[in-house]
């Protein structure tokens, strides 16, 4: 009996995506469907490579297939990606999604945790780009092995210089801490320091990027008005540890995202620093800073909780050396940096397809 497209894409109205709660034919994530005899090929179209269930869409499918169409059929299915964006892009439309990492207060890891998302999204496959607007302490000149590193520029057919992020491990890379001595203190006034981050932004050549991680610094101030009412902003991820002292500033850290003339959706709270593992005892957890802060912080703002990172020396070492930590797939920190990137990326592409950005 000859396997029609028909008989392939009712079947394939049976898997429903769980995130958006419609069947995979309707939101148009079946392509390129081809049949030869029992042979059926098409690609499974994701709105994120860091999608979380890519695995269990497949398999899915694959039931689906077998199930309502032929117990025989040979089956192949290609996944693939479209990164969505919100309807809002008039500014930096080729950037598809801005998402801010935040913190209460300093020390929490908010740069080592930013550097590692995006050094995972990258590995996904997602274009990606990463600003250091951490006026006060910036990072990622460090945590990329790129200190003393200055980025070139290029005139435009109009004129316009444009500065180039620097390149590595598949990032494209800008820090405040390109342009300043690393030994001289450099004393920012609100407006210059708007205006230096704005530039990152707007005199960038960022090319085509699916995601725009965004290093903020703590606490709440001039840069975080300064880039929420300037750009269109996917959301915000927040960071934490466990200890009350850092939860308290956090707490405040968070309701400014939600607050009226801000409105940014909070796509998550990561809880760093949760517990402890000795290297030789690679199944023990020690919560020498207390324990589920984070999680109960996300519960009280009812936003998603997004897991835990350890202390491990590895991401000590990986940051000082120039290697984050998420380089290293082996590492359990790794998988749990992978697992919270799936997650942020699952949030944006929900909110993108929110009434309000259809």
């Amino acid at each position: 009996m000859e396997i029609s497209s028909e008989q392939v894409l009712a079947a394939l109205r049976n898997v429903e995506d769980p995130d958006f709660k419609k069947d995979l034919v309707t939101l148009n994530m079946i392509k390129d469907l081809t049949i030869e005899d029992k042979k059926i090929s098409f690609t499974l179209e994701l709105t994120t490579p860091a999608c979380p269930m890519k695995d269990m869409l497949k398999n899915a499918c694959l039931n689906a297939i077998k199930y309502f169409v032929a117990q025989d059929a040979d089956v192949h299915i290609n996944i693939t990606s479209r990164v969505t964006k919100p309807v809002d892009t008039t500014q930096l439309a080729a950037i598809k999604n801005i998402i801010l990492v935040s913190s209460g207060k300093g020390g929490v890891g908010k740069s080592t945790v930013a550097s590692n998302l995006a050094v995972t999204l990258a590995a996904d496959g997602a274009k990606v780009g990463l600003i250091d607007a951490d006026i006060y302490g910036p990072s990622v000149p460090t945590m990329f092995g790129l200190v003393g590193a200055k980025p070139s520029a290029r005139e435009t057919a109009e004129g316009k210089t444009l500065i180039l992020p620097i390149e590595k491990y598949g990032i494209k890379l800008l820090s405040l801490g390109f342009f300043a001595d690393p030994d001289q203190p450099v004393p920012w006034r609100g407006p210059m320091a708007s205006n230096a981050i704005k530039q990152l932004f707007n005199d960038a050549d960022w090319g085509e990027l699916d995601y725009l991680i965004v290093d903020l610094p703590p606490g709440t101030g001039d840069i975080h008005i300064t880039i929420t009412q300037s750009f269109p902003i996917a959301g915000a991820v927040i960071v934490t540890t466990p200890q009350q002292v850092a939860l308290a500033d956090t707490r405040k850290g968070l309701a400014m995202f939600k607050m009226p003339s801000i409105n940014i959706p909070v796509l998550g709270v990561i809880e760093n620093m949760a517990y402890f593992t000795p290297e030789e005892l690679p199944d023990n957890k020690y919560y020498i800073f207390g324990k589920d802060g984070g999680k109960n912080l996300a519960s009280t703002f009812d936003v998603p909780f997004l897991g835990e990172i350890p202390i491990v020396q590895g991401i000590t070492e990986g940051g000082d050396s120039g290697t984050p930590i998420a380089l290293n797939k082996e590492s359990k920190t790794a998988a749990a940096f992978a697992e919270i990137a799936g997650k942020i990326a699952q949030q944006v592409s929900i909110n993108n397809a929110l009434p309000a950005n259809c």
